[in-house]
């Protein structure tokens, strides 16, 4: 089924605009993604089936006023870079993305972990030390470093993840070195401002990709060795219940970004108050026949269920990373 134009989303119109220009270029182009990018395009791409030419034109014409919006000038320079970052996206999150692309010279080993399998990474780090295991779990984007978490020893999982918590960034010549002591087993065989690596809210967003029942016995682990450290997790976690307190409009938004497939699914797992939550923010009609959908929905697995739950948590997360909304309830502050 064609995708209507106003509900394509940045990876299906970036899907699109790819396929419209051809493999040579597409395939350029993507040599300068990095592998969650690829990753979400490939998906965008075998999912989009009918294109159709509305689609195409929407692509292609926001793409034009995206590069209409910015100029051509190739400026590098390093204080620039975290200037022009740090407005666009606020210090705080700012801070990682300038790190990682500043020691972009010094990261080839942690980078290439980021196209392995989590399977592969857990053989490559296991018998590391675990500090080293927790530098590389604050390396890796999130919901990957919650595949690797949950691939580990399991007496070992809450011990990592107070680690990563409690890191207080990485000196650049000890990542230089880890890079190094990387590069030579994927073979086969100082000075400088420090790396903002690790950090509770790295640990909260680790924890909030790991399945349900892993989590809760991390958290319990965690609680017991170190309570203080275990709430401050927890305040920072946004969880399927949270979507409670996003604001009506912020609702409406994140519906708009969501299929009524993983609508169903989702709200088969969820209580009263975010069904009425998602009731309220769409119009008669709709609640209405998603009030039937789930009615007429039979039984389903609680991993499905999950399963819809996170895809939909990583939209609202990276909507809330782009600004579009506001995650109210999870330790955001409000201003």
């Amino acid at each position: 089924m064609p995708e209507a134009a106003s509900q394509l989303d940045g990876a299906q119109k970036a899907a699109i605009l790819l396929m419209s220009i051809g493999e040579g270029p597409a395939a350029e182009i993507m040599k300068y993604l990095g592998p969650r990018q690829v990753q979400k395009i490939g998906v965008a791409m075998t999912s989009l089936d009918v294109v159709s030419p509305t689609n195409v034109n929407t692509a292609i014409t926001d793409f034009i006023d995206s590069v209409r919006s910015h100029t051509g000038l190739g400026i590098g320079n390093e204080e620039y870079i975290r200037s022009v970052l740090t407005n666009a996206l606020g210090e705080e999150k700012a801070s990682s993305m300038i790190d990682r692309i500043l020691l972009g010279g010094h990261t080839k080993g942690l980078e290439s972990l980021k196209w392995m399998d989590p399977r592969a990474i857990v053989e490559l780090v296991r018998y590391e030390h675990p500090q080293i295991i927790a530098i590389v779990l604050s390396y890796l984007d999130s919901d990957q470093s919650a595949e690797v978490l949950s691939l580990l020893p399991e007496n070992t999982r809450a011990d990592l993840l107070m680690r990563v918590a409690t890191m207080d960034g990485i000196q650049p010549a000890a990542m230089k070195e880890l890079n190094e002591m990387l590069e030579l087993q994927l073979r086969g065989g100082v000075g400088g401002q420090q790396s903002s690596l690790g950090g509770i809210k790295c640990a909260a967003e680790i924890l909030n990709y790991v399945d349900r029942s892993v989590e809760a016995k991390i958290n319990e682990q965690i609680t017991e060795a170190d309570a203080d450290l275990a709430t401050k997790i927890q305040d920072l976690m946004f969880t399927f219940e949270n979507i409670a307190d996003i604001d009506d409009r912020g609702i409406q938004a994140l519906l708009r970004e969501v299929s009524t497939d993983n609508l169903v699914l989702a709200m088969k797992g969820c209580d009263d108050t975010i069904k009425e939550k998602i009731f309220k923010n769409m119009s008669s009609r709709a609640a209405e026949m998603l009030r039937e959908d789930l009615e007429s929905k039979g039984p389903v697995k609680l991993s499905e269920v999950e399963g819809a739950q996170k895809e939909i948590l990583g939209i609202a997360r990276r909507m809330a990373d782009e600004g579009t909304i506001s995650l109210g309830g999870s330790g955001e502050q409000m201003v």
